[in-house]
């Protein structure tokens, strides 16, 4: 079976470029929460501050199973945050989500957050709390329910914004993440 966003396949880099724009459902008790992606990091194999630099280990082995399923890690011990698993499998890449924009669910994601307005969803961990992700989610293919990655329009590029990453210690210089310019969901300018 083909598999949808051949895109993924692509550089960490333009698949994340790609992801912008792209929506997440999270279905969850009857309801479906969705999101659409406003800004992105890229990580790579060969990138120090991956979690895949080191080669597959059990926490890892998801970012190695090939583009469309779903890395979930706790960040701090307490924060969920999620990467979308780009290229072939056994080469670990993958985009972390950072920010995303409600489309529905918002009265679901503001209890689940505890708090509603733009800090709802405008950061990785805040954006794992709103859809209630845990680290069940992490090796999950991402066309199936109860998450599922699907396709949006492409960003035009004059709403593109490459940056540096956020929190990093490790190749911080890298122009590794991207966010749409206009979104107000933007965790940090």
């Amino acid at each position: 079976m083909e598999r949808p966003w051949p895109w993924l396949n692509l550089s960490v880099e333009q698949a994340a470029r790609r992801l912008l724009g792209c929506e997440l459902h999270r279905n969850l008790d009857g309801e479906v929460l969705r999101v659409r992606i406003v800004e992105v990091e890229a990580y790579s194999e060969d990138d120090p501050a991956s979690h895949a630099f080191i080669g597959p280990t059990r926490r890892n082995a998801a970012m190695f199973l090939g583009a469309g399923h779903a890395y979930v890690y706790l960040s701090h011990g307490l924060h969920r945050c999620l990467n979308v698993v780009t290229g072939i499998e056994g080469v670990g890449s993958g985009v972390l989500i950072r920010a995303a924009a409600p489309l529905d669910g918002l009265t679901t994601m503001e209890r689940l957050r505890g708090r509603g307005g733009f800090e709802l969803t405008n950061g990785p961990g805040k954006l794992g709390q709103a859809l209630a992700l845990d680290l069940t989610h992490t090796g999950h293919d991402l066309t199936l329910p109860p998450l599922r990655l699907i396709e949006g329009p492409p960003v035009p590029d004059e709403e593109l914004v490459v940056t540096t990453r956020i929190g990093i210690s490790k190749a911080a210089e890298l122009p590794r993440r991207f966010y749409i310019a206009s979104s107000p969901w933007v965790s940090r300018r």
